[in-house]
C-alpha cells in the first residue's frame, strides 16, 4: 500500500451526501450546496458523493459531474471529498473513477461488480486495475446486502496488498466482529471504516475501525458521540447514541432509506424538498407517522446558514 503524500486520509465522520432534487425532480444545486455547508458546520471530517444513499442509481454522467464541482467547490481543497464508483464492469468502473479523479475527488468509494458476480481472483485484478489507472486512494466497499458480492476477510487481504487500495469500508453482517477481524489480520495497516447508516459505530470504533460514514440528515449530533468515544468517555457516548438510535434505525430500511433521510433534511430546514427518484419511493402515511413519532422523541434542531 502507498499513497502520495498529497492525497488525504479518508477517516473520522464522513457522511455520504443525499441528492437533492426539486418537486420536478431536478437536481437541486442551492440545496446540495447547503447540505454540504451543514456537514462541515456539524463537524464531518469529509463528505462523499454517489453512496448507496446518494441515490447514485438515478444520476446522470452530467449531474454526477455537476455535483462533484458544486461539492468540492462547497468543501474547499482541503476537506477529503469521495466519490462513490458503483458500475457493473470494470471498464465503466473505470469511466466513473476517472471522471471523478478529473472532477476534483481525492478518494473512491468502489462496490465491485455486481451484475455479473466475480470470482475472488476477479475481484482482485479488478480493484487492481481501478486504482492503478485512477492514480486515487481507493477504499473497498464491502456491502453483499447490495451487491450479493462476499468478501471474505482473507479476500480484503489481498486487497489490502494492492497499490494504491487504501481502505475498506465493512457493511457485511455483523460488522463489528469483521471489522475486528480484518484490523487484526492486516496488523492495523490498513484502514477499516464502517457503513450501515453507523448502527454499530461504537462497536466498530471498540474493534478498531477509524471511520465511520453514515447518511448525512444527523451528523451534528453524531459528531459529539464519536469525540466523546475518542476522547475515553465511551459511558456518555453509549447514551447520547441510544438517543439517537431510534432515527439511525429507521434510515436503514431498504427502499425507503432514500426517503427516510431526505424528509429529515427537509425538516431540519437543510433541504427543501424530499423528492426522489424512481425507483426509490416516498414515504407512505404510516411510515411518515413513524417517523413524526420517532423525531418527536428526538426532537432535532432546524438549520439554515
Amino acid at each position: 500500500m502507498s499513497t502520495p503524500e498529497s492525497q488525504l486520509r479518508v477517516r473520522g465522520l464522513v457522511p455520504i451526501l443525499a441528492t437533492p432534487f426539486d418537486a420536478t425532480g431536478a437536481l437541486d444545486v442551492p440545496g446540495l450546496r447547503r447540505l454540504v455547508e451543514f456537514q462541515l458546520a456539524a463537524g464531518a471530517d469529509g463528505v462523499a458523493v454517489f453512496g448507496l444513499a446518494s441515490e447514485g442509481f438515478a444520476l446522470t454522467a452530467a449531474e454526477r459531474a455537476t455535483i462533484l464541482a458544486e461539492t468540492r467547490a462547497v468543501a474547499g481543497p482541503e476537506v477529503p471529498l469521495v466519490a462513490g464508483v458503483n458500475a457493473t464492469s470494470t471498464s465503466t468502473s473505470i469511466e466513473q473513477a476517472l471522471a471523478a479523479r478529473d472532477g476534483g475527488a481525492d478518494a473512491l468509494m468502489v462496490l465491485p461488480p455486481y451484475l455479473v458476480k466475480p470470482a475472488g481472483g476477479q475481484v482482485v485484478d479488478f480493484y487492481g486495475t481501478v486504482a492503478e489507472r485512477s492514480g486515487l486512494h481507493v477504499m473497498v466497499q464491502d456491502a453483499p446486502a447490495s451487491t450479493g458480492v462476499s468478501m471474505p476477510v482473507p479476500l480484503i487481504v489481498e486487497l489490502s496488498k494492492l497499490t494504491g487500495v487504501e481502505s475498506v469500508k465493512v457493511e457485511s453482517q455483523p460488522t463489528a466482529p469483521k471489522v475486528g477481524d480484518v484490523v487484526t489480520a492486516t496488523d492495523g495497516e490498513f484502514d477499516v471504516l464502517g457503513g450501515q447508516n453507523a448502527f454499530f459505530v461504537l462497536e466498530e470504533y471498540a474493534r478498531g475501525a477509524v471511520g465511520t460514514m453514515p447518511a448525512c440528515e444527523f451528523t451534528d449530533l453524531l459528531a459529539p458521540i464519536l469525540a466523546d468515544w475518542r476522547a475515553g468517555h465511551h459511558r456518555s457516548a453509549h447514551e447520547a447514541f441510544t438517543r439517537l438510535l431510534p432515527l439511525v434505525r429507521f434510515g436503514l430500511q431498504q427502499g425507503l432509506a432514500w426517503a427516510v433521510h431526505k424528509e429529515v433534511l427537509v425538516r431540519r430546514g437543510i433541504i427543501d424538498c424530499a423528492f426522489v427518484r424512481d425507483p426509490a419511493a416516498a414515504l407512505d402515511a404510516g411510515s411518515r407517522a413513524a417517523l413524526d413519532s420517532i423525531l418527536s422523541l428526538t426532537p432535532l434542531p432546524s438549520w439554515r446558514t
